[in-house]
């Protein structure tokens, strides 16, 4: 038994500026990447995203949202909770959404068991984490993060909880040469103390960016793409 005490991070920056070009591509990516999974669930647990701007696409009839921050949860009907110690019977949701939320949490094991705790049989678990443990920056600390992931990675973890993947892929291709280029510059002139966590692209660039996530929108709906700066996984509980 661990003697340290599990560990989230409170709070999304999403919350603050939702309109920053990354959270709407994010949120026309998973729904390309994701999207064919859904169905029809007849009840829907959106966890560590209730401020919205990554799961507008989920169905609204029937969703729960859980988050560590209150501000985006509606009253009587969501959960200020942790995604370590979900409030909520085992087998309860037939889909269950997890997005940039399982490397907020520490330990992995036991967030991905409450994930799948809270799955129905035959239910589906969407997630998506942050690719490459080599793209590890100043950034990762400020956001929280306790670790990126590798495809391999992520799956094994689902598949310890008795998970079955279906779909597996690499998100933010087409921007990823810049995501590369911003790492390195991170890496040789670290942003001050108390800066932006979010880097600020200028119009133009800001443009450029949201322009080739549409495109890559559009390949994700047909094909798994092979690099990216995220990973989406759609998974399946068969009993």
């Amino acid at each position: 038994m661990s003697d340290v005490a599990p560990v989230e991070q409170a709070g999304s920056s999403s919350i603050d500026d939702p309109t920053y070009w990354w959270y709407a591509a994010r949120n026309d990516l998973l729904r390309a990447g994701l999207g064919h999974w859904v169905g029809r669930p007849a009840r829907v647990l959106d966890v560590g995203s209730a401020d919205g701007p990554s799961a507008h696409w989920l169905p609204q009839q029937g969703r729960v949202a859980v988050d560590l921050d209150p501000r985006g949860l509606v009253a009587g009907r969501d959960a200020c909770a942790s995604a370590l110690a979900l409030p909520f019977r085992d087998a309860t949701f037939d889909l269950v959404a997890a997005f940039d939320v399982v490397e907020h949490c520490e330990p992995e094991s036991q967030a991905v068991a409450e994930l799948a705790r809270v799955l129905s049989p035959g239910g589906r678990l969407l997630i998506s984490v942050p690719a490459y443990q080599w793209a590890w920056s100043d950034h990762d600390v400020r956001a929280g993060h306790h670790r990126r992931y590798t495809r391999r990675r992520i799956v094994a973890a689902l598949e310890r909880e008795g998970l079955e993947v279906e779909r597996v892929t690499h998100a933010f291709a087409l921007v990823f040469p810049m995501f590369v280029a911003e790492r390195l510059v991170r890496r040789l002139r670290p942003p001050a103390p108390g800066a932006d966590r979010l880097p600020r692209p200028s119009p133009a660039v800001d443009r450029l960016l949201r322009a080739l996530c549409r495109r890559e929108a559009r390949l994700l709906a047909r094909r798994d793409l092979p690099f990216g700066s995220s990973i989406l996984v759609a998974a399946v509980r068969r009993r």
